[in-house]
Protein backbone atom coordinates (compact mmCIF):
# COMPACT_ATOMS: atom_id res chain seq x y z
CA UNK A 1 0.00 0.00 0.00
CA UNK A 2 1.46 3.37 -1.02
CA UNK A 3 2.03 6.02 1.62
CA UNK A 4 -0.35 8.96 1.45
CA UNK A 5 1.39 12.16 0.43
CA UNK A 6 0.11 15.26 2.15
CA UNK A 7 0.55 18.88 1.28
CA UNK A 8 3.26 20.85 3.03
CA UNK A 9 1.94 22.71 6.09
CA UNK A 10 0.29 26.07 5.51
CA UNK A 11 1.95 29.09 7.03
CA UNK A 12 0.59 32.51 7.97
CA UNK A 13 2.24 35.90 7.55
CA UNK A 14 -0.08 38.82 8.24
CA UNK A 15 -2.99 38.55 5.79
CA UNK A 16 -1.25 35.85 3.69
CA UNK A 17 -1.83 32.12 4.12
CA UNK A 18 0.56 30.13 1.96
CA UNK A 19 2.36 26.88 1.38
CA UNK A 20 5.32 25.96 -0.76
CA UNK A 21 6.94 22.76 -1.89
CA UNK A 22 6.65 20.30 -4.73
CA UNK A 23 9.85 18.33 -4.30
CA UNK A 24 9.28 14.81 -5.61
CA UNK A 25 6.55 13.56 -7.90
CA UNK A 26 4.01 12.76 -5.19
CA UNK A 27 4.20 16.15 -3.46
CA UNK A 28 4.25 17.92 -6.83
CA UNK A 29 1.03 16.15 -7.82
CA UNK A 30 -0.58 16.95 -4.45
CA UNK A 31 0.24 20.65 -4.84
CA UNK A 32 -1.00 20.74 -8.42
CA UNK A 33 -4.29 19.19 -7.24
CA UNK A 34 -4.63 21.91 -4.56
CA UNK A 35 -3.89 24.88 -6.84
CA UNK A 36 -7.58 25.59 -7.49
CA UNK A 37 -8.01 26.39 -3.77
CA UNK A 38 -5.57 29.32 -3.88
CA UNK A 39 -6.05 32.59 -5.81
CA UNK A 40 -2.28 32.99 -6.38
CA UNK A 41 0.05 30.29 -7.71
CA UNK A 42 3.77 30.91 -8.26
CA UNK A 43 6.14 28.56 -10.09
CA UNK A 44 9.95 28.84 -10.11
CA UNK A 45 11.84 27.46 -13.11
CA UNK A 46 15.30 27.74 -14.66
CA UNK A 47 15.98 27.19 -18.35
CA UNK A 48 18.99 24.91 -18.73
CA UNK A 49 21.81 25.24 -21.26
CA UNK A 50 20.12 22.56 -23.38
CA UNK A 51 16.79 24.48 -23.41
CA UNK A 52 15.19 22.16 -20.89
CA UNK A 53 13.48 23.38 -17.75
CA UNK A 54 14.49 22.67 -14.17
CA UNK A 55 12.25 23.30 -11.19
CA UNK A 56 13.85 25.43 -8.45
CA UNK A 57 13.57 25.63 -4.67
CA UNK A 58 14.98 27.88 -1.95
CA UNK A 59 13.91 30.98 -3.89
CA UNK A 60 13.57 34.20 -1.85
CA UNK A 61 10.07 35.61 -2.43
CA UNK A 62 8.44 38.87 -1.37
CA UNK A 63 4.90 40.09 -1.93
CA UNK A 64 4.09 43.79 -1.59
CA UNK A 65 0.71 45.49 -1.74
CA UNK A 66 -0.10 48.32 -4.14
CA UNK A 67 1.26 50.89 -1.64
CA UNK A 68 4.61 49.10 -1.50
CA UNK A 69 4.07 47.58 1.95
CA UNK A 70 5.73 44.16 2.17
CA UNK A 71 3.17 41.63 3.36
CA UNK A 72 5.24 38.47 2.85
CA UNK A 73 8.95 37.73 2.86
CA UNK A 74 9.86 34.05 2.74
CA UNK A 75 11.83 31.40 0.91
CA UNK A 76 10.16 28.74 -1.22
CA UNK A 77 10.49 25.14 -0.09
CA UNK A 78 10.07 23.92 -3.65
CA UNK A 79 9.12 25.01 -7.15
CA UNK A 80 5.52 25.89 -6.24
CA UNK A 81 4.06 28.47 -3.88
CA UNK A 82 0.30 28.73 -3.32
CA UNK A 83 -1.06 31.79 -1.54
CA UNK A 84 -4.37 33.13 -0.28
CA UNK A 85 -4.44 36.86 0.27
CA UNK A 86 -7.02 39.65 0.15
CA UNK A 87 -8.27 40.79 -3.24
CA UNK A 88 -6.02 43.46 -4.74
CA UNK A 89 -3.00 44.30 -6.85
CA UNK A 90 0.39 43.05 -5.67
CA UNK A 91 4.01 42.96 -6.75
CA UNK A 92 5.74 39.61 -6.39
CA UNK A 93 9.54 39.58 -6.42
CA UNK A 94 11.74 36.48 -6.58
CA UNK A 95 15.51 36.05 -6.96
CA UNK A 96 17.70 33.29 -8.34
CA UNK A 97 21.49 33.41 -8.60
CA UNK A 98 21.46 37.17 -8.03
CA UNK A 99 18.87 37.89 -10.73
CA UNK A 100 15.63 39.46 -9.48
CA UNK A 101 12.33 39.20 -11.33
CA UNK A 102 9.15 41.12 -10.54
CA UNK A 103 5.60 40.39 -11.60
CA UNK A 104 2.49 42.47 -11.00
CA UNK A 105 -0.52 40.32 -10.13
CA UNK A 106 -4.20 41.00 -9.60
CA UNK A 107 -5.58 38.67 -6.96
CA UNK A 108 -9.30 38.00 -6.76
CA UNK A 109 -11.23 35.42 -4.79
CA UNK A 110 -13.29 34.97 -7.97
CA UNK A 111 -10.26 34.28 -10.16
CA UNK A 112 -6.93 32.58 -10.31
CA UNK A 113 -3.55 34.24 -10.97
CA UNK A 114 -0.63 32.01 -11.97
CA UNK A 115 2.82 33.49 -12.50
CA UNK A 116 5.90 31.58 -13.60
CA UNK A 117 9.29 32.98 -12.74
CA UNK A 118 11.70 31.76 -15.44
CA UNK A 119 15.43 32.36 -15.30
CA UNK A 120 17.88 31.45 -18.08
CA UNK A 121 21.29 30.07 -17.31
Amino acid sequence: MAAEVTLPPTQQSGPVTYLSGGIGLEQSLAIKAAMHNYPLVLTFVSRTATNGNEYLSDIPVTISDRRGNMILSTQSDGPFMLASLPDGRYTVTASYEGIMEKHAVNVSSRGHAHRTFLWSR
